[in-house]
């Protein structure tokens, strides 16, 4: 059995202990590093080059759904299953957009957790069962009909959404993303008017349901 070599990312370190437990207890599975970020982990892939990335979602700076993305657009042979506590549709989906090959729900057993990653690194889809089979016809129907959520965004007006809606100011996000004050309210003005929403706390709205932050982040 080939070594499965996995970079586990969760922005809670005692989820990450816990995690680290299980998948040393699965065969020819080996943790090589731990994030706690998106921006941590992808600098972290590129030291490591794992085969599999296990990914939470909601996590602030750059979030699991984002972080995906880049991962795969630079390192599309490396599997990521997305981990997360939220069975809705429109995160499953979000995560499948981004380039995952796996959903995994956090309250899963220890065994569908090696189902997950046996599966995935196989070269096949992984969703745990509670959002499987209308989820995956759902994500079918809407790729073959050239589905565009309301919500999609650019990868750099997503990052910036996220930013705002965790309440950075204008100033914080461009020193954060080092581009200059002028650009990220261009890209402000931008994403408001692709989503026809005007206020932050509409702002905050979609990003909660686009899965970019969770209502207690």
């Amino acid at each position: 059995m080939n070594l499965i070599r996995v970079l586990q990312v969760d922005d809670h370190k005692l989820v990450c202990a816990g995690m680290r437990l299980l998948l040393e207890g699965l065969e020819g599975v080996q943790v090589v590093a731990e994030a706690h970020d998106g921006r941590e982990a992808l600098a972290l892939v590129k030291v490591h080059h794992p085969d599999m990335v296990l990914m939470d979602i909601a996590m602030k700076g750059l979030n699991g759904l984002e972080a995906t993305a880049h991962l795969k657009k630079e390192f599309p042979e490396i599997r990521v299953i997305i981990l997360s506590m939220y069975s809705s549709e429109e995160h499953v989906l979000q995560g499948l957009r981004a380039g995952a090959s796996g959903y995994l729900l956090k309250d899963a057993a220890t065994q569908e957790l090696e189902q997950a990653i046996r599966a995935v690194m196989r070269g096949e889809m992984y969703l745990s069962p509670p959002v499987s089979k209308q989820v995956i016809g759902d994500y079918v129907h809407r790729v073959s009909q050239g589905y565009k959520a309301t919500c999609e965004l650019t990868h750099r007006q997503r990052e910036i959404l996220q930013m705002i809606a965790e309440g950075q100011s204008t100033k914080e996000i461009a020193h954060q993303l080092d581009l200059s004050v002028k650009t990220i309210e261009t890209h402000r003005a931008q994403l408001m008017k692709r989503l026809g929403i005007y206020d932050i706390a509409g702002l905050v709205r979609c990003a909660i349901r686009m899965g970019l932050i969770t209502p207690d982040k």
